[in-house]
């Protein structure tokens, strides 16, 4: 049996969630860039809303800097510490030529009130996503197309922290296991109910009676503020998981 874990060192990774099925759009608090980027690839070209990335490249018609896809890596490298970060990706630069200043106007809001006017989805776009960040916030807001998307990313996330778990204690066995354990978006799904309302998601790896991982979710429906959830990160684990789920 596990051993009862009361603080946060005791676990990998924590990430909280808020999802908004309706609006289509997930809060995130725990997330980086990097992991994003990771997670979705390949991203596409990507027009930056808000940013202080310097070496992007410039389009006359929306008089906005964009990055093209060969240069995503470069951007989420450069930009992983960004204070603050909003970008929507795209499939064509020709299209981009072709927005209204209407639609011009609706991304310039969506970069300054984080939400949409009417869609946050544009036709000549083709976007999959919405990103903001806000590093004083200490939240990460993503409208996604495919909800689904949310369920592949965290997924992806906790995935990507096992196999670096399991690689690092290869190394010092010299050996690394064949079959190494992963959560499935579709597990994480099931799960959804949670993320409505607001969830905590806590990774920690299981030492006996056999090896494998788990992923703590308690409610958080009490809280409004993510940067808060940070706050009371330990107070919070000190209350019994509202389910937990077992990945081998």
């Amino acid at each position: 049996m596990a051993k009862k874990l009361k603080s946060a060192e005791d676990f990998m990774y924590h990430i909280y969630v808020h999802m908004n099925d309706v609006d289509k759009f997930v809060i995130f608090s725990g997330l980086k860039l990097t992991q994003f980027a990771a997670s979705m690839e390949p991203l596409h070209h990507l027009l930056l809303l808000k940013h202080s990335y310097e070496d992007g490249a410039f389009n006359m018609h929306t008089q906005l800097d964009y990055v093209p896809d060969e240069e995503v890596t470069h951007f989420v490298k450069k930009s992983a510490e960004s204070k603050e970060l909003c970008w929507v990706d795209f499939m064509d630069e020709r299209k981009l030529n072709q927005l209204t200043p209407v639609e011009q106007a609706e991304l310039l809001y969506i970069s300054h009130k984080k939400e949409p006017i009417t869609s946050p989805f544009f036709n000549k776009l083709q976007n999959r996503f919405i990103y903001y960040s806000s590093d004083i916030e200490k939240m990460t807001k993503i409208y996604f197309r495919h909800l689904s998307d949310s369920d592949l990313l965290v997924a992806n996330v906790f995935n990507a922290l096992i196999q670096e778990k399991e690689r690092s204690i290869g190394f010092w066995r010299r050996k690394v296991k064949s079959n190494i354990p992963s959560l499935t978006p579709e597990i994480l799904r099931a799960y959804r109910s949670f993320a409505k309302e607001g969830a905590l998601l806590s990774l920690y790896r299981i030492e006996k009676p056999k090896s494998t991982y788990g992923i703590e979710i308690r409610n958080l429906s009490d809280y409004s503020f993510p940067d808060e959830v940070w706050d009371d990160l330990n107070t919070i684990l000190k209350n019994e998981h509202d389910e937990l789920i077992h990945i081998i």
